[in-house]
């Protein structure tokens, strides 16, 4: 009966995966994987979900901007990259970009079609 005394000594046992010189390759391949499956979609769907928005920007409609200010929009002309909205008493002429949220739709289009 012999005693192992010294890990040089000892039968190498292969690795399996994590001692596989593959390993790094394979754990790129997964998070690449990860990015086209969840992340693209996910980054896709908020830019149109965003484009949508602007497009659709009425006069009347309560928007929210990046700086947290809460306004309805006076003025937004079709091809024109600004808008003008009134908070308050004050008058801004803002960017479409930084509008972040429509918190509700002008009073003529809320209100449903009768048929």
């Amino acid at each position: 009966m012999t005693f192992l005394l010294f890990a040089e000594d000892a039968p190498q046992q292969p690795g399996g995966l994590f001692g596989s010189p593959m390993f790094p390759f394979f754990l790129i391949g997964l998070m690449l994987l990860f990015w086209v499956v969840v992340v693209l979609p996910m980054s896709r769907r908020q830019k149109k979900e965003q484009a949508d928005l602007l497009a659709n920007l009425k006069r009347g409609s309560k928007i929210l901007t990046n700086a947290g200010i809460v306004a309805t929009v006076v003025t937004a002309n079709d091809g024109e990259d600004e808008i003008v909205i009134r908070s308050e008493d004050t008058k801004l002429r803002i960017k479409r970009s930084v509008v972040v949220q429509v918190l509700d739709a002008p009073a003529a289009a809320a209100e449903p079609t009768k048929q």
